[in-house]
């Protein structure tokens, strides 16, 4: 046990990079990388293509970017939880969502994500406390995923497009019935109402001025012609002077 614990301190000595050179991380087993509390503001790069466990908890990512995990292929838990994640693009997943099983993004930035965000992703999901927009895009996208039912309820409306649901489970208020496309859809109606109205005065104002202003053009003509001398009074001093010669 001694020789096996001084040839292990001998090892860190001599070969500090061992351990930590290809991402700064602990790996346990081969099979669990444990990178959380470690100040990363990215995925870290060469991860283990074994890695079975990824924990990247409480850090300071904030964006996760296309293809993120690709090489990861035995992926099935990874805990991106308590970091700064404000959006994750389409396609971060890809190469993992067959053999995902458990993705935790709760406790993070997201306000939003696109709709194909887990597209074929199998995994069960955690997103609570998150400062969640509750409109069209989100709805779809909670539509696409198995949510975590322990947190379910966390996943609240920070903001919302209908002020009354701020502060409720999203879940629930998709479950009362609401449809937040519908609202989408009708506040699109109202905005081309809108636009349509404001075209239509615009074109009724312009013809009303076209009309007034030919009708100004048209006065000032006839008051023209009523001030020229008229053709029967031509005609009388024309025979006058015809008669003297």
């Amino acid at each position: 046990g001694t020789f096996s614990a001084i040839h292990l301190v001998l090892s860190l000595s001599f070969f500090p990079q061992v351990s930590f050179s290809r991402c700064h991380c602990t790996e346990r087993n081969g099979a669990v990388v444990q990178c959380t509390s470690r100040s990363l503001e990215n995925i870290p790069s060469n991860l283990p293509k074994d890695t079975i466990i990824l924990l990247l908890s409480s850090n300071r990512i904030r964006h996760i970017p296309k293809e993120a995990f690709k090489d990861l292929y035995r992926l099935r838990e990874l805990d991106l939880s308590h970091n700064a994640i404000e959006s994750v693009e389409v396609g971060a997943f890809q190469g993992i969502s067959e053999s995902l099983r458990m993705l935790d993004l709760s406790n993070n930035q997201l306000s939003g994500l696109p709709k194909d965000t887990f597209a074929k992703l199998h995994a069960r999901v955690r997103l609570s406390h998150n400062p969640w927009h509750c409109e069209c895009s989100l709805q779809e996208v909670l539509r696409e995923l198995r949510l975590d039912p322990e947190t379910v309820n966390e996943v609240s409306c920070y903001t919302s497009v209908q002020e009354e649901y701020v502060g409720q489970p999203v879940i629930q208020v998709l479950d009362s019935g609401i449809n937040f496309c519908n609202f989408h859809q009708k506040t699109t109606d109202v905005a081309m109402f809108v636009a349509m109205f404001c075209w239509f005065s615009m074109v009724t104002a312009y013809i009303i001025y076209y009309i007034r202003h030919n009708q100004e053009d048209a006065r000032r003509h006839m008051e023209y012609l009523k001030s020229l001398p008229s053709t029967s009074h031509i005609s009388k001093d024309y025979d006058t002077a015809s008669s003297v010669f």
